[in-house]
This record gives C-alpha cells, sequence and structure tokens, in this order.
C-alpha cells in the first residue's frame, strides 16, 4: 500500500507550505483543514504540479468526537509515515473581555486536538519500518505572555508533550520532533505586525519556504528540537523569562489599543 503524510492546518500559512513542500518530494498527502477554505481547490494545483495522490478531510479539529472518527477513516483506509500537527489558533485580547468559547476553542484545538489525533494515529505510525511526528509548537511557549496567556501556554504544552512523547517512543519505529517557529509573513495583519516592531521584526522574522524544508529534513533525520531561527532563540534565552514576559507583554498590549 501506499503510504501517506498528514498535514493539518493544510489549507493556509505554514500549513499550506508544509504540503507543497512534501509534494515536491513526492510524498502522498492527506490534507486537513477547516471547510470552505479552498482546500479542495489547493489540492488539484498540487496534483496537477506534482502527480501525488491527495486526500482531503475537511474537518474541526476541536471536536473530539470528528477528529476520533477521521483517524478511524484514515486508519481504515491508508498507511501514515508522517504526521504534522501544524494547525492551531492564538489571538491577543484582553482576558477580562472574552468569553469562555475563546479560552476553549484554544485549549480544544492547540492541545486536545493535537494530542487526540496522535493518539488515535499511533497505532498506524507504529505499523510502518519508520515514521514521524512533527508537532508544531512557538517561541511563544519559553515564555508567558500577558493579553494571549493561554496561546503561549497551549504551546509550551505541545513542547514538553512532544518530548515526554518522543522519550516513551524511543524504543518504537516512531521519531518526534518539535519546532518553536516565530513570526511569519502568513498574512497582512501578522506582515503589518512585524513591520511595526522595526528592526527587531527584520531581524526575527522567518522565511516560510526555508522554515517548511528545514523542518521536514531535520524531522526525517531525527532531529529532537528543531531551532529555525537562533537570533530569536539566543535573545530569548539572553534575558530572564520574567524580564521577556513583561517586554513581549508591553507590546502586544499596544495591538489592544491600536
Amino acid at each position: 500500500m501506499k503510504q501517506f503524510a498528514i498535514i493539518t492546518g493544510a489549507s493556509r500559512g505554514l500549513g499550506r507550505v508544509f504540503a507543497t513542500e512534501m509534494a515536491k518530494l513526492k510524498h502522498n498527502l492527506i490534507l486537513i483543514s477547516l471547510p470552505n477554505e479552498g482546500l479542495s481547490e489547493f489540492s488539484s494545483e498540487l496534483l496537477a504540479a506534482y502527480g501525488v495522490d491527495i486526500i482531503n478531510y475537511e474537518i474541526d479539529l476541536s471536536n473530539k468526537e470528528i477528529v476520533c472518527a477521521t483517524a478511524q477513516d484514515i486508519n481504515e483506509k491508508y498507511q501514515v509515515f508522517f504526521l504534522i500537527n501544524n494547525a492551531g489558533i492564538g489571538g491577543t485580547k484582553d482576558i477580562t473581555k472574552i468569553d469562555l468559547g475563546y479560552i476553549h476553542k484554544i485549549i480544544e484545538l492547540n492541545v486536545l486536538g493535537t494530542t487526540t489525533l496522535i493518539h488515535q494515529l499511533l497505532p498506524n505510525l507504529m505499523k510502518q519500518s519508520k515514521s514521524y511526528i512533527l508537532n508544531i509548537s512557538s517561541l511563544a511557549a519559553l515564555t508567558p505572555i500577558g493579553y494571549k496567556t493561554v496561546y503561549p501556554a497551549s504551546k509550551a504544552f505541545i513542547h514538553h508533550f512532544s518530548l515526554g512523547l518522543r522519550q516513551e517512543l524511543k524504543t518504537t519505529s516512531v521519531s518526534v520532533s518539535v519546532v518553536h517557529p516565530g513570526a511569519m509573513a502568513t498574512n497582512p495583519d501578522v506582515t503589518k505586525r512585524m513591520k511595526e516592531q522595526g528592526v527587531l521584526g527584520k531581524l526575527t522574522q522567518l522565511n516560510i519556504e526555508k522554515v517548511a524544508k528545514k523542518c521536514i529534513h531535520q524531522t526525517l533525520h531525527g532531529k529532537r528540537v528543531i531551532v529555525v531561527n537562533r537570533i530569536s532563540w539566543t535573545l530569548m534565552y539572553m534575558l530572564p523569562t520574567r524580564m521577556w514576559t513583561h517586554l513581549i507583554t508591553k507590546g502586544v498590549k499596544k495591538e489592544i489599543n491600536m
């Protein structure tokens, strides 16, 4: 049977680029995204350009029942050798002015959606002679941030979960990697915010194609923690967490007041 690579959040941003890079490497794809995000059109473009098999699932990964049903369908029909957990959400909001739905959605997608999908697909991945999981965390995982609060906490969970899972699976065929990308110009809103950061924004800005290529390459080589921007990574470790929390919170608060 043919082997497939799964990419979540595949219709936009980094997930879209992951899908393109994997197709260039002639890997068959299972792409997952929310409905009405143009996934079918994107898949048709990849098929025409690279000739790989592509399966689409347009689902909400924050819904546990849907995730489990989708994983069951995949396990019954396809062999999976690569899982890229890219789907995630965040935002900048005053926690006293948001409803519980906003908080729950971040946790349900970033934490529960990712861990549930991995749990359900592990039997499939472990059947392969060699398989890989790449989890997308964030530089935000390395420090608490006011006005983002839940998002960095959810990405810190992904960091620790990935490293623990890697250790637990070290005697199996499954290799687990985690990456902590910083800001990438994936949409006009992010691009605008990065420009407003001036020199720091330029220094820490990442090329999305280079990020995807490096992540795929290093995951396939069994890298534990993937560093895609050493400037950002070094800066995060140069100053104590308390200072970073103050500086970054001060910066993101401006977004609230804009």
